[in-house]
Order: C-alpha cells, then sequence, then structure tokens
C-alpha cells in the first residue's frame, strides 16, 4: 500500500527537511563507526493495520543504533501537538513561571470545545502534574501565558528543538501554527533529557522524567507523552518517550497520520499499539 496521507501531506504542506546544520553540532543519525542505522519496511505494516500512514524511529543507546520504519518519515517535521508538554513543564520549572509540579492552576470556567472538543472531566482546578498526565491543554496555555515568547525562543535555541518557530500569534502554538518537530529530533531531545544534557537543572528534569512515567512493568519502565492535533485537514498523532529495561534504554518516536474525515475511534490507541508491536517486532517487549 502506498502511503497516501504521507504523500498527500508532504504536498499539502511543502514539507521542509532537515540536515545536519539545522542543529548545528548535531546530525541527523551521528556519523560514527560505533553507529548503526537500520531501516525497518517491515515495520510499516502495523501502520497499514490501523488505517494510518506513518513513522516510528526508535534508538538502542547501549548499541548505538537507529531503527526507522521509513527515511523520508523520520525526518518530516510536524506539530507536536502535546508531547511539547515535555519541554513546556521543563520551560515553567527552570524560569519559575511555577514553584513546582504541584502547584494548583485555576480553572478560569471557560472551555473552547469547538477547538479542543468537549471533556468535562478536566474541567476544575488541578496541579500542574495532573495536567501532564490528563494532557489538559488550558493548563498549559494558562503556563504558556506566563512564560512569555522570549524564554521559549531562548530555551527551544538551547535545546535545538525543531524548527524553532514560534510565528504562531495564540498561545497554543504547539498545536497549531508552524512549529514543527521530526521524529529523530523527538529522539535527541528525549536522549539529552535522558542524560540530563539539556539547559535545564538537574533537579527540574529529574522531576520531570518522574512525572513522564506512563507504565511500570516487572521487566521495564515506559516515561512518555502522547499527542494529537490536527493541520491542513490531517490528524497528526504522536507517542514519544523512552522504555528503560535492565541496563538497556530506547528511545521512540511514533507519529500517525490520517485523514481528518475519517471517524476512526482507534487511532488514539493505535499510537501505542503499533509502538509495542513494533517494540515485540525486535524482541524489546514479549
Amino acid at each position: 500500500m502506498k502511503p497516501k496521507y504521507l504523500i498527500s501531506f508532504l504536498l499539502l504542506c511543502g514539507v521542509m527537511f532537515l540536515s545536519s546544520s539545522d542543529y548545528g553540532n548535531i546530525t541527523l543519525f551521528p556519523d560514527s563507526s560505533s553507529t548503526k542505522f537500520v531501516i525497518r519496511n517491515d515495520l510499516q505494516k502495523y501502520f497499514r493495520n490501523c488505517n494510518v500512514d506513518g513513522t516510528i524511529v526508535i534508538l538502542d543507546i547501549n548499541k548505538s543504533q537507529w531503527i526507522v520504519s521509513d527515511s523520508i518519515g523520520s525526518q518530516m517535521e510536524t506539530l507536536p501537538a502535546s508531547t511539547f508538554k515535555i519541554p513546556n513543564l521543563l520551560i515553567a520549572l527552570e524560569t519559575g513561571a511555577i514553584k513546582d509540579e504541584n502547584e494548583i492552576v485555576k480553572w478560569s470556567g471557560e472551555a473552547d470545545t469547538a477547538t479542543y472538543g468537549y471533556r468535562p472531566e478536566i474541567y476544575h482546578d488541578m496541579s500542574v502534574k495532573e495536567a501532564f498526565d490528563v494532557s489538559a491543554v488550558w493548563v498549559f496555555i494558562d503556563l504558556a501565558k506566563r512564560i512569555g515568547r522570549d524564554n521559549y525562543s531562548q530555551y527551544l535555541k538551547q535545546c535545538k528543538y525543531g524548527n524553532l518557530n514560534l510565528s504562531h500569534e495564540e498561545d497554543d502554538f504547539w498545536n497549531f501554527g508552524a512549529l514543527g518537530i521530526s521524529p529523530v529530533n523527538q529522539i535527541l531531545f528525549l536522549k539529552g533529557l535522558y542524560e540530563c544534557k539539556l539547559p535545564f537543572s538537574v533537579k527540574n528534569m529529574e522531576v520531570v522524567k518522574n512525572i513522564m512515567i506512563t507504565e511500570q512493568q516487572d521487566g521495564y519502565i515506559i516515561r512518555s507523552k502522547t499527542g494529537w492535533t490536527n493541520e491542513n485537514g490531517f490528524k497528526i498523532g504522536w507517542w514519544v518517550g523512552y522504555l528503560e529495561k535492565k541496563e538497556a534504554v530506547y528511545f521512540f518516536a511514533t507519529r500517525l497520520l490520517q485523514d481528518a474525515k475519517i471517524v476512526d475511534p482507534y487511532f488514539g490507541n493505535c499510537r501505542k499499539e503499533i509502538t509495542k508491536e513494533a517494540f515485540r517486532a525486535l524482541g524489546i517487549i514479549e
């Protein structure tokens, strides 16, 4: 099956591809004798099973091995959607926009259901930690107003996060507008967080890493964030994070694309299902 959504998305968006110059000293796939790059086209079957196009990129840090389902999608930039809550929370902590992750943000009583849908379960005062867990966009819009665009520009540039385009006038520039990030760049950012090499205090990075824990099994722990938005008539779904298994660490970024006109109740679940099927195919989990 041809990747029809991916091709259409490329044509509509005039997608820009990343190069080593976009990252300064960081390249897409570090070029060294110890780094391996493997294309696993067979992983595309899991996207087809979900009636979506998409890409999964995995970095096995112990083997210095990049595994990608397709090379084009791995470098294509799209809106980060709620995966941006990871850098957002880091910046909020670092700038003092919040005192800590337990700070309570007051619910304004107003909801933009036309833009974000109707989610009554998040319409109440809540801590920033809870807002991260349940992906309450209204809380992070409030934080964005406190942080200010200059602080975002400064820290995202230092993090080499995406295309750095913050031209969207509204506060939720991670869900709408021109900010874009590729699956590979998502992993490079997450690797910096894991290694505590981002421009934030170790304390704040450890706080965020703990908040990111979404699954704990006997054999592994997953720290992650999902994301979902619409852009140019397409649904964009993300699941990014890393899996820790004994001494091994696997970074992952899975992105789905689907025509927004398609009513698909499984789109959200497919983000994690596809990723875990890929993990099983690679022998990462059982």
